[in-house]
Formats: structure tokens, C-alpha cells, sequence
């Protein structure tokens, strides 16, 4: 029952976080659409505005007496946020209104233009020329002047909106998204710390009492061998007690020979893997330090191996290096098992994810935390064909040995 509604609300979560990015495009589609409407009907506005504009200016040329000057002269006089430049049939300016000039014009005689002012405007033309904002105005049929115009600084601000709207809203589908996600991975956490105190706990008990009854094998007169091997399995079992119960914590962290490390780790599996199974070990001599929690990082190591044998169903090839990289150490276990694909390289690392008809698919994610996590590294797929084989790396960053000894 308890598994059912986990998935249940793994379901619910993924429902919810799904709804809410819908919800979120659909909101940003809408936006989007009435942002453009409005763009859409101030330019046709603006459009409107100058076509008034042109035919006032073309009622002036024609007109031959005062009547309604005043009123047409107010109409031009009005447009005061509308950049407009009025151009005769032969190319030059008649007027321009509502440019920011890079020159002071001199009120008193406002027709005298400076070379600056003139460039600016000569420049703002054949850029306006490129532009579908022009009007005609027909004097005569031999004398046509060009009504050109540019955007209001409204509409050029309003032109902007749906972008910054875009960008607000993708900020707002981001922070749901990964806050949504921080939730899911904080609550997978609590579940495996949980679980790995729980483990720990139940432990201590059966351990307990192993210790007791090999003592009591012991004064029986058992073998002396037998009760050795006994006792390696129990002290593993205590020390795997103790890697559950530090998860969760921070572990401290000592300076730590990884080649060391291997060779004991190797040595206690070599007598419990199948005879089937050819272990090589390759480590590069010298000293290769690392700052690291050794009953952590043992169990990750002790958990390559065993996915290895298990890949290669009990029998195969199985090589488990140690050397220096360009980070610092790196450890590789390689086999010879059924391999992986390659969209599944990053996949193995994620909680559930298992290739075998039994398993919790939870070692792996629990190794990258501890290797990242906790330690600083790397762990990863360095290359897997199926049927061939996989190999799994660690790197550990480089630490200065100086520094190490001196400590």
C-alpha cells in the first residue's frame, strides 16, 4: 500500500508540475497575443494620425486664402510626439518635427540647419525610406511630397512588452519547475536517509548477536579459520551499518591512499565473487591521496563490483583500476556484462532506474551522491556497448600531498 501511494503521488506531482507549465505557456500565449493587438491598433492609430496630418498639410498648399490656416496649422502644431519629416518631389526636406537633434536648433531662425543636424536628418531619411511608414501627398501631378514617420517612443516601448512579458514569464516556468523539482529531490532525500538509518538501526541488533554466538563457536572448539572468516563477514556487516547510518550527515573526511583502498577492497571481494569470474587488478604505483570518508567510499567502490558481476551474470572478465588523471585519482571498473546503451549512460543515476529483474535501482544514485556530493568528484559511464561491456569511473579531485603528510 505504501509503495502504491508513493507512486500515486509521484503521479499527483507530475500531474501538478505539468499544469503548471501548460497553465504558464497558455498564459504567455496570451499575453503575447493581446501585447500585439494593442502594438497592432496603436500603429494603425498613429497611421491615422499622420494621413490627418498629410491632408492638413496638403489643404495648406492649397488653400488660397485664411480660412481654416489656423485650424490646419493646429492639427500640424499638435503632433508633438510623432517623429515626421516631410520630403518634396525632389528629394529635400521641407520639414522635420520631433527628432532628438544632436545639435541645439537656434530658435530665432529655426530654418538654419547645422551640418551635424543635416547629416542626422539625411541619415534618419534613408532609413525611413527602407520603412512602410510613409505617406503621399499629392499636390499635383508633377509635385508629390513624401510624408515619412517614425514610431512614437510609446509604441517603440510597447514593441518591447511581449518580449520582457516572454522573459518574466519564462523566469516564473523556471523558478515553478525547479522549485518543484528541489521538493521531489528533497523528499527522495529525507525517504533514503530514512531508510538508511532505519537499515542501520535493525542491524545493530543481528550483529550484536553474530558476535555473541562466534564467541560461543569459539569456546566449542570450532575451527580457528572458519571462526576468522565468520568474523571478516561480521565486521564487514558492522562497517556497512556504519556507512548507513553516516548517510544523511556529513561525513568527516581524512586523507585517504586509494590505491590502499583498492587493494583491500579487491581482497575481501575476491573470496566472494564466483570462481567464474577473472578479477585483475591494476594499480599505478606511488601514493595516490584523496580526501575522502573511507567507509563510504568503500561501499561505493564494493557496489561497482557487484553491479559488474551481476551484469556479467557470474562469469566474465572483471578489471578494477587505480591511477592518476588530470583531476586528481581516478578509480575504473570495467567488465565484461551486457553493456548499456547510450541514452541509459546518465539514466543508471537516477532513482528506480535498474536493469535487473530484481533491485530497488537506488546503489547508483546513492553512489553519485556520496562521490559528488560528499567528496567533491565525478562518477560516470566512461563507455559501455551492449554485449561488450560497461566501464564506470570515479575521479577525485587532486589534493597536495605536502600539505597531506604535513597534516
Amino acid at each position: 500500500m505504501n509503495v502504491f501511494e508513493s507512486i500515486i503521488g509521484r503521479l499527483d506531482r507530475g500531474v501538478l508540475l505539468w499544469g503548471l507549465l501548460l497553465s504558464a505557456m497558455g498564459v504567455i500565449v496570451l499575453f503575447m497575443y493581446l501585447s500585439s493587438a494593442l502594438v497592432r491598433d496603436l500603429a494603425e492609430q498613429e497611421r491615422a494620425r499622420m494621413q490627418i496630418w498629410a491632408d492638413a498639410t496638403r489643404e495648406i498648399a492649397e488653400s488660397e486664402g485664411a480660412e481654416n490656416i489656423d485650424f490646419l496649422l493646429k492639427i500640424i502644431e499638435d503632433n508633438d510626439n510623432i517623429p515626421v519629416m516631410l520630403v518634396d518631389s525632389a528629394g529635400c526636406i521641407v520639414l522635420h518635427r520631433n527628432f532628438a537633434l544632436p545639435e541645439p536648433v537656434d530658435s530665432l531662425n529655426p530654418l538654419d540647419i547645422s551640418d551635424a543636424n543635416q547629416a542626422f536628418l539625411i541619415k534618419k531619411l534613408n532609413g525611413l525610406k527602407r520603412s512602410d511608414n510613409c505617406i503621399d501627398i499629392e499636390l499635383s501631378p508633377r509635385n508629390v511630397q513624401h510624408l515619412y514617420y517614425e514610431d512614437s517612443s510609446l509604441l517603440r516601448r510597447l514593441n518591447y512588452f511581449p518580449y520582457i512579458q516572454l522573459l518574466v514569464m519564462c523566469a516564473f516556468v523556471a523558478l515553478v519547475y525547479f522549485s518543484v523539482s528541489a521538493s521531489k529531490r528533497a523528499e527522495q532525500n529525507r525517504v533514503w536517509v530514512g531508510l538508511s538509518k532505519e537499515t542501520a538501526h535493525q542491524l545493530g541488533t543481528p550483529i550484536s548477536s553474530l558476535m555473541a554466538w562466534m564467541d560461543i563457536l569459539a569456546a566449542d572448539g570450532v575451527d580457528s579459520e572458519v571462526i576468522a572468516e565468520m568474523d571478516k563477514d561480521v565486521s564487514r556487516l558492522s562497517v556497512v551499518a556504519s556507512r548507513f547510518s553516516k548517510i544523511g550527515s556529513a561525513p568527516s573526511l581524512a586523507v585517504e591512499d586509494m590505491g590502499d583502498m583498492v587493494r583491500r577492497i579487491t581482497r575481501y571481494m575476491s573470496s566472494r565473487i564466483p570462481p567464474s569470474v577473472n578479477l585483475s587488478v591494476d594499480i599505478e604505483p606511488g601514493p595516490m591521496v584523496a580526501k575522502a570518508s573511507g567507509p563510504l567510499l568503500e561501499w561505493v567502490i564494493e557496489n561497482l563490483i557487484k553491479n559488474a558481476v551481476d551484469a556479467m551474470s557470474g562469469s566474465g572478465n572483471l578489471e578494477v583500476k587505480c591511477c592518476r588523471s588530470e583531476s586528481g585519482t581516478a578509480i575504473e571498473v570495467t567488465d565484461t556484462g551486457r553493456g548499456l546503451i547510450k541514452k541509459h549512460f546518465k539514466s543508471v543515476f537516477r532513482p528506480g532506474f535498474t536493469t535487473k529483474e530484481r533491485g530497488w535501482g537506488l546503489g547508483l544514485t546513492l553512489a553519485k551522491r556520496i562521490v559528488e556530493e560528499y567528496h567533491g568528484g565525478r562518477i560516470f559511464v566512461k563507455c559501455s556497448e551492449p554485449g561488450v561491456g560497461s566501464t564506470f569511473r570515479i575521479e577525485l579531485p587532486l589534493i597536495d600531498e605536502r600539505k597531506s603528510n604535513d597534516g
